[in-house]
């Protein structure tokens, strides 16, 4: 039995280069389900959002029959999740984004450990959504929550995060180091921590809660509130 698919422009990244028109037949076996189907093309479920046979939705263990015309769609922006706010777990190959996304305040957990039965361990456990660019991790089963990040730069990295979930930004609250809460605290409390420069040009100081360090305004203030400004066009837009 010869089944046809519908794949979404959003979703047809995922495809192999002849499947990128977005019409897909291939023989079918009647046993399989149509999640498994999906993903055999390449398209993670955790990428997907309706699927739906003839207009009619369906889930991902329904076993596809003849005349069936399926369409795969992307999930709707921004996605919702069954945590609120959003709080992710990032692989290793985006480390940037993890110190972009704590610089906007968002919740963001890079461990030191980055096997896959780790972060997907951590991210199931913390109900976290996991941040990949590494496909085979959003196909492990065991994963509650995951997101493939396409873009490259981690401008357009931490753009797509933001408009795919909107969470609610704090800037300038989180460690960019840990992860850990940041507090004002006064400039004499840590004045035996600063280089004499530093005492001689801030004011303003916060000290992590968790790991203890100190951070003040320094000569990258300017370039990092540009970074906080485009994040928060990217929520409101």
């Amino acid at each position: 039995m010869t089944l046809t698919l519908r794949v979404a422009e959003e979703l047809r990244f995922f495809l192999a280069p002849r499947h990128r028109g977005g019409v897909v037949r291939l023989d079918h076996d009647d046993s399989a389900s149509l999640g498994h189907i999906v993903q055999s093309l390449g398209v993670p479920l955790t990428e997907v959002g309706a699927l739906a046979n003839r207009g009619r939705e369906v889930s991902a263990d329904y076993r596809p029959r003849a005349g069936d015309l399926i369409e795969v769609g992307p999930p709707p922006l921004p996605q919702a999740l069954p945590v609120w706010p959003p709080r992710f777990v990032l692989d290793v190959h985006l480390g940037t984004l993890a110190r972009r996304l704590r610089l906007v305040g968002v919740d963001t957990a890079y461990p030191d450990e980055f096997d896959d039965d780790t972060l997907i361990d951590r991210a199931n456990a913390e109900q976290r959504v996991l941040l990949t660019r590494d496909r085979g991790l959003l196909f492990r089963r065991c994963l509650r929550l995951g997101a493939h990040v396409r873009a490259d730069a981690p401008d357009a990295q931490l753009t797509e995060v933001l408009e795919r979930f909107n969470p609610p930004l704090r800037p300038w609250t989180r460690c960019l180091a840990c992860n850990g809460q940041l507090n004002g605290v006064a400039k004499a409390d840590v004045t035996d921590e600063l280089m004499a420069g530093t005492r001689a040009t801030y004011d303003t100081f916060s000290r992590c809660a968790s790991c203890g360090r100190v951070f003040w305004p320094g000569a990258h203030h300017h370039r990092l509130r540009r970074i906080v400004e485009r994040a928060r066009r990217a929520v409101a837009g």
